[in-house]
């Protein structure tokens, strides 16, 4: 992991570069003022303004520089610095104005690097940058911390992110926090949690299915459960996915990711409530034990479910596991998801599909997203949609084969067993980056994790 407390420092009067951040609407006037030496070396590297322009601008002596950044993001977006550490050399720097803001958390994701399975650059060095804020520094990196561990968990390769790399994972985290892990496999889920052993019961035996549970907290402080799907890969079961499909599916853990890094910063912050994760963790496999189209299942709530497609097994992993939350009366319940491409379909890349079951939360949670720069984007539990989930042989489907709204109907049956009258919200994520931003690489990302981070800091009052 990346060493992120070297890279965000306090201010203490440090030698370092400065970087000046100047608004394209501003840049005429301070050009204005510049030295002629500026004015002409800007003239001839073409730097006219445009937000991200970026140039050394020269001092009076040879080492005596400093920089330029032109910028149209808001002061307090995360990503206003994010495109300097790979511009500049190694070395340290502080801005002239001072006033760092969110923008340290950019700055640290620019400089992580998911090299499992490449060497690492070892003439790229730190780019150290100093804050007048010393009190956001921890912060900073927490967050930092866990963007990249979810960004990490989603990026390996399927044969080194199955079920069991998962619970190791869950494991390390219980053991650094000193929490609770339980792990329900074999015949115990088989009995307990039917429908995660049907999802996940075609897998081999050392890919085997289980329920991973982490408590972690005092009990008498609220209860709150953070629920992931861990489908650490989907071929699509006996409903096979085209391999196009089926390209991606490495991260259709990305759930489990972000519960896991929203608890690292729950854990580490020490946040006064009683934590309950729970991460049904499977692969969706292809074998003579695979569950089939028409299968009726039982679920742990007691409910039937006709499956009419086994690439909707995600919903069916989750709502054992929402039955599961519900058992210790949490007060607040959050689950993610990489659940449907309905939801990229209306939303695209960025925005995680939010579907919550509670005004205040709902209004929270959007607030604090935009906020902390992490938007997410409501949907609704349309109650119209909910005679789509009819079967004639069961008590529900898992989904529709009419074809409309996909990412509604996924939520609507999850809110049949989600517990009820809690405030749930439901994070359909993609977890992904399919292009590159700056502090943002293309690959696994968490969406929506600093967005639920801002509204259970100021719900149970940590900021």
């Amino acid at each position: 992991m990346t060493d992120f407390p070297a890279l965000l420092q306090a201010d203490r009067g440090q030698s370092a570069r400065t970087i000046e951040v100047i608004h394209p609407d501003g840049f005429a006037d301070w050009l204005a003022a510049q030295p002629p030496r500026v004015r002409a070396m800007l003239t001839a590297a073409r730097v006219t303004g445009k937000a991200g322009s970026k140039a050394i601008l020269p001092g009076e002596g040879a080492e005596d520089w400093s920089v330029l950044h032109i910028c149209d993001e808001a002061a307090t977006s995360p990503w206003r610095l994010a495109s300097q550490p790979d511009f500049l050399p190694e070395g340290t720097y502080r801005l002239k104005s001072g006033d760092l803001g969110a923008a340290g958390l950019g700055w640290l994701l620019a400089q992580h690097r998911f090299d499992k399975y490449t060497k690492p650059d070892k003439d790229n060095g730190p780019r150290v940058l100093l804050t007048s804020d010393p009190a956001t520094v921890d912060e900073t990196v927490r967050l930092a911390q866990a963007t990249a561990l979810a960004r990490d968990l989603v990026n390996l390769g399927s044969s080194d992110m199955g079920p069991a790399e998962l619970e190791a994972e869950a494991a390390k985290l219980a053991k650094t926090f000193d929490a609770t892990l339980t792990v329900t496999r074999g015949d115990a889920l088989a009995t307990g949690y039917p429908m995660i052993d049907a999802v996940g019961r075609a897998a081999a035996k050392h890919r085997a299915p289980r329920l991973i549970e982490i408590e972690w907290g005092n009990p008498k402080h609220p209860r709150v459960a953070l629920l992931g799907k861990g489908v650490c890969f989907d071929s699509g079961g006996l409903d096979i996915k085209p391999a196009s499909g089926m390209r991606l599916m490495k991260k259709d853990m990305g759930g489990a990711a972000h519960a896991l890094a929203l608890a690292n910063l729950i854990m580490g912050a020490r946040l006064p409530i009683r934590l309950h994760v729970l991460i049904p963790a499977v692969e969706n496999a292809i074998s003579a034990d695979a569950f089939r189209p028409g299968d009726v299942l039982k679920t742990r709530k007691g409910l039937t479910v006709e499956n009419t497609n086994t690439d909707a097994e995600g919903r069916l992993v989750l709502g054992d596991a929402l039955t599961k939350s519900g058992e210790g009366k949490p007060e607040l319940v959050i689950d993610y998801a990489t659940l449907t491409g309905a939801a990229r379909v209306a939303l695209g890349p960025d925005l995680p599909a939010t579907f919550v079951s509670d005004e205040t939360l709902a209004a929270d949670l959007i607030e604090a997203g935009t906020a902390v720069h992490d938007p997410l984007w409501r949907l609704p539990l349309w109650d119209g949609y909910d005679e789509y989930l009819k079967s004639d042989v069961a008590d529900l489907v898992n989904a529709p084969d009419n074809g409309y709204a996909g990412a509604v109907t996924a939520a609507l049956f999850l809110r049949r067993f989600a517990p009820e009258g809690v405030p749930w919200a439901h994070l359909d994520t993609f977890a992904w980056r399919p292009t590159a931003k700056p502090g943002r690489p293309k690959g696994g990302d968490a969406l929506g994790v600093r967005a639920a981070w801002a509204m259970l800091k100021k719900r149970y009052a940590l900021g």
